[in-house]
Order: structure tokens, then C-alpha cells, then sequence
């Protein structure tokens, strides 16, 4: 397969590809990847999801979060008890992200040592 074989979709007009570039960007960031996955079987705590993301800082999962919920990908849920309780799920519009996401971390899994296999060989050389 060449790139020539890719049906790449052509921009509209008025499409706006700093946005579309901004979008992947907030998609294939590292820790976005993690909490998609994580919330894929419905809504989970703050601190539930810090300790299901091996090494995310509570800053990152804070700013990571914000984002995602500004771009309407993930619903944050505040319940007025004490201490505060905040959940956090994906909306309809993250769910659509899950087929792709899960597809990548499928990917990831069943080729971690192929990769790193391929990593040896070229250190090597």
C-alpha cells in the first residue's frame, strides 16, 4: 500500500485544516488515548482514573480532562457532597472516538514486540 492507495478526504470549502490539525493533535496526544480508553465502560471518578493511568500526573489528567471536555469529547459531572464528587464520561461524540482509539491500543498491544524487536536490530547496526 502507497499513499497513492489512501482515499485522503479533500477539504470543502471553508473547511478549515488548522482545525482539523488541532483536532488530531488533541487526539494523538499521549495521555488522551489513555483516558479515552479508561472511560470507555462509562463514567469514572478523578482519582479512579489517576490510579487506572500509570504515570499521569494530577496536573496533566486535570489539564488533559479540561480539554477534552471543553472540546465536548468528555462530560464532567460535580455532586454536591462532602468531600466534592467528579465524574467524568464520554459524551456521544467521544464514544464515536472509542472503535479508533481501542483499534490503535489493539494495534499497539499485538505489535509491542515487533517494534521493539525492530528497535534492537536498528540499534545494532
Amino acid at each position: 500500500m502507497t499513499l497513492s492507495d489512501i482515499d485522503f478526504p479533500t477539504p470543502s470549502k471553508g473547511d478549515d485544516c488548522r482545525m482539523v490539525r488541532e483536532i488530531l493533535d488533541l487526539v494523538g496526544d499521549k495521555w488522551t488515548l489513555y483516558i479515552i480508553a479508561t472511560l470507555k465502560d462509562g463514567p469514572i471518578r478523578f482519582n479512579e482514573l489517576r490510579r487506572r493511568i500509570d504515570g499521569i500526573s494530577q496536573r496533566m489528567l486535570t489539564i488533559t480532562l479540561r480539554g477534552l471536555e471543553r472540546d465536548g469529547l468528555v462530560k464532567r459531572t460535580l455532586f454536591p457532597t462532602i468531600p466534592p464528587r467528579v465524574d467524568y464520561e464520554l459524551t456521544n461524540v467521544g464514544r464515536t472516538l472509542l472503535a479508533p482509539v481501542m483499534a490503535l491500543v489493539t494495534w499497539a498491544n499485538s505489535n509491542q514486540e515487533n517494534i521493539q524487536n525492530a528497535r534492537v536490530r536498528y540499534d545494532a547496526s
